[in-house]
């Protein structure tokens, strides 16, 4: 733990900053990494009426929106002053009168201090004599919080002992569910009577959420999630900063990104759930596997003696696995080609079987012992899957599959575990060089810049400018807006408007404590954040000897429909983005779920990414491709990439896909790989930029047989090149 300061605890943003500065260093001891415990000010503040002035308490970056929230009733403005640490002021201004906000059912101001570019610790905003929490102004603001995020992932493993010099000594344990008495275990695991008459090691994996249950479908989307925010951050140029050893996983040092270690551990258990070669049902994958009665609450995983059961294949489990395999053969292949090559055939062979099999939907009864995850129209997942297999090997039948779907011309839709359309067309519209005709990847990008526009205009219209509409606060709705953020980080990347940016930034904002309860809803992060999860082993609010959540654990947020008994007592007549209550027993409001942290850890690495200049406009680019040499099944090619537009680009991408069966064995000047008939070639370092006007070029060597055509179509950064 941090030291004690005057009887007060170090707030939980310096803890989160700790957590920063032991990973910068590479120092990992158990005292750094423990989550500071409540400060005296959230312990004592009282209801949220008495911080009037709502902020984003972790704080702001100096290059971002900075923009509150002010409960008044007041019809006039309001002057606001931003004051330092020692009280002085450093800026000052008028509130904005918004009015009603529906969703809150408050009257609102807004501040605006954007223009304020200064940085340090401990501000505070004043406005009519109140002040809001204090907050930091920093470049490396988001840096914990990453981390933070992301070892949730590792903190919730099955299958594994969890080290107290990654974690600390309070939430260390023993692995859970290996046979180890009283476990049953996960090592042979029997089906549900009438499904299989059979055992099946399904060991490892995440659980899910508050519960020991593991599901295919939602660890499917919350996989996804963590391998894409690698993916979208190898764009970028910031993959560096989820490279190898640099987050809190036993695997750090092996050569591997450690985001892409704590995916490759669910993964694996996402391959296990596929059923084997020669039973019925071949190549489908089992929809969920969890103790056949529910949990009791508290109980340790170690500890946990109930007998563990497979519940029956569904397509929408062998679609996700389908999804996440090819996604894996795509991202893997530079790191692991055996893991790659292992979940290809996993992905074609549970794309084979879901096709044979569309009609195996899970029911909504099945949910006794663990959550059913019924859903029954998979269309999107066909789709997800259909655009995960094209990107990865750029073959006709998955183009075919593309296009032939309904949800390839419609409008982009929110995205979830039940709704997965939007994540095949997130990866055809950013993955470089996919086998689509170029009109087809431009509607694409079209369409997901129409939604984020929505989305802007929802935020627009609100006092707490949040992108889901007052009607949105359901079960989960956190993790709604985490999504709907990620959409507006995507239309950044693929137009570099800085108004996409500034609308997902200002969602953190809206999670971290600029909403109507001035609360964050990130365990450790805040002056008053959530700390009491529905979860079965971070329970101290049922059992003192058990730890709270640790930092980065996301609460699932205002949920209007009251779907549980605390929330139902406690919560009658709330105003919807009011509804949540930070009870252990409120498991509609305030559980954890590994796929609404996959949201937050994508949204925290986007945040926490350093821009150095000016956002700038999509590439524009023109690319010559010239066969230099060729014998009898082999041949050595250039490629020359010429940036047309009127800005440098720094750090470039190019991709394109093989209309044969070439494959590169040899290239030069950049970094090469090649997955299925996808070619990723990155810049080597030293030609990363790329002035106006300039060209650079690279070679490669590759066999081939029967003709050797050119490519049709290079991207450059994810964008189109002439």
């Amino acid at each position: 733990m941090p030291p004690d300061l005057s009887g007060r605890s170090l707030p939980r943003r310096a803890a989160a900053v700790l957590t920063g500065l032991a990973l910068a260093a590479g120092g990992l001891t158990a005292t750094a990494f423990a989550p500071a415990t409540a400060t005296a000010a959230a312990a004592t503040a009282g209801p949220a009426a008495d911080f009037p002035v709502r902020v984003n308490q972790l704080g702001y970056l100096p290059d971002g929106p900075k923009r509150a929230t002010v409960v008044s009733s007041a019809t006039a403005p309001l002057t606001w002053q931003l004051r330092d640490a020692s009280g002085a002021q450093a800026a000052a201004g008028a509130t904005t009168v918004h009015g009603a906000d529906r969703a809150s059912g408050e009257s609102t101001h807004l501040v605006d201090f954007g223009a304020y570019t200064g940085t340090g610790t401990g501000y505070t905003l004043v406005v009519d004599g109140r002040a809001s929490h204090p907050f930091d102004i920093s470049a490396s603001l988001y840096d914990g919080l990453r981390a933070d995020s992301m070892s949730f992932f590792h903190q919730q493993r099955s299958g594994i002992a969890i080290d107290a010099a990654l974690v600390g000594g309070a939430y260390a344990r023993p692995a859970g569910h290996l046979g180890v008495a009283p476990n049953k275990g996960d090592t042979g695991v029997p089906c549900q009577a009438g499904v299989c008459d059979y055992r099946s090691d399904v060991r490892g994996g995440w659980y899910d959420a508050g519960d020991q249950g593991k599901y295919v479908v939602n660890g499917g989307i919350a996989t996804w999630e963590l391998v894409n925010s690698f993916e979208r951050a190898r764009r970028s140029g910031g993959d560096a900063a989820l490279g190898d050893s640099t987050l809190r996983v036993p695997e750090r040092g092996n050569g591997v990104p450690d985001v892409l270690d704590e995916a490759h551990w669910e993964l694996d258990f996402l391959l296990r759930m596929q059923v084997p070669d020669g039973r019925p049902l071949a190549g489908t994958a089992f929809h969920k596997v969890h103790d056949a009665q529910w949990t009791g609450l508290p109980t340790r995983p170690e500890l946990d003696d109930a007998e563990r059961e497979l519940h029956r294949p569904s397509t929408a489990a062998t679609l996700n696995l389908a999804a996440t395999a090819a996604q894996c053969a795509r991202v893997y292949a530079p790191y692991d080609a055996a893991f790659a090559t292992r979940c290809l055939d996993a992905a074609r062979r549970a794309w084979t079987a879901a096709r044979a099999n569309p009609n195996l939907l899970a029911p909504a009864t099945d949910n006794t012992g663990g959550g059913a995850y019924e859903d029954a129209d998979v269309s999107d997942e066909f789709y997800w899957a259909a655009a995960e297999l094209l990107a990865t090997t750029g073959e006709s039948t998955y183009r075919d599959a593309v296009t032939a779907s309904p949800h390839h011309s419609k409008p982009v839709d929110a995205f979830w575990w039940g709704g997965t359309a939007t994540l095949g067309r997130i990866t055809l519209a950013t993955v470089p060089g996919v086998a689509l005709p170029g009109d087809d990847v431009t509607r694409l990008r079209g369409l997901l810049t129409t939604a984020a526009d929505r989305h802007l205009a929802t935020m627009a219209g609100q006092g707490y400018a949040v992108p889901i509409a007052a009607d949105g606060y359901v079960w989960g709705s956190n993790s709604s807006v985490a999504n709907n953020a990620m959409v507006l980080a995507v239309a950044h990347e693929l137009t570099g408007a800085a108004r996409y940016r500034t609308g997902a930034l200002e969602a953190l904002d809206y999670l971290l404590g600029r909403n109507a309860l001035d609360r964050s809803y990130v365990t450790g992060y805040g002056e008053r954040a959530s700390e009491n999860q529905h979860h079965r082993f971070w329970a101290h609010q049922n059992d003192a000897s058990l730890p709270h959540p640790p930092a980065g654990s996301f609460a699932g947020g205002p949920d209007a429909g009251l779907e549980d008994p605390v929330a139902k007592e406690r919560l009658t007549g709330c105003a919807p983005a009011a509804c949540y209550v930070d009870d252990i027993g409120s498991y509609s409001t305030n559980e954890v779920a590994v796929n609404w942290n996959a949201s937050l850890a994508w949204l925290a690495a986007f945040a926490a990414e350093r821009r150095t200049g000016p956002t700038q406009p999509a590439a524009s680019c023109s690319v010559s491709y010239r066969v230099d040499s060729a014998w009898s099944g082999g041949f050595t090619a250039t490629v020359t990439v010429r940036n047309t537009g009127t800005a440098a680009v720094s750090g470039w991408t190019l991709g394109w896909s093989f209309p044969g069966d070439q494959r590169i064995s040899t290239g030069w000047n950049a970094t090469v790989t090649q997955s299925g008939r996808t070619v990723s070639a990155r810049d080597a370092g030293w030609n990363a930029g790329l002035a106006a006007g300039a060209s650079t070029s690279l070679g490669f060597q590759a066999t081939y047989s029967g003709a050797n055509p050119a490519p049709a179509r290079f991207t450059l950064n994810g964008a189109d090149c002439a």
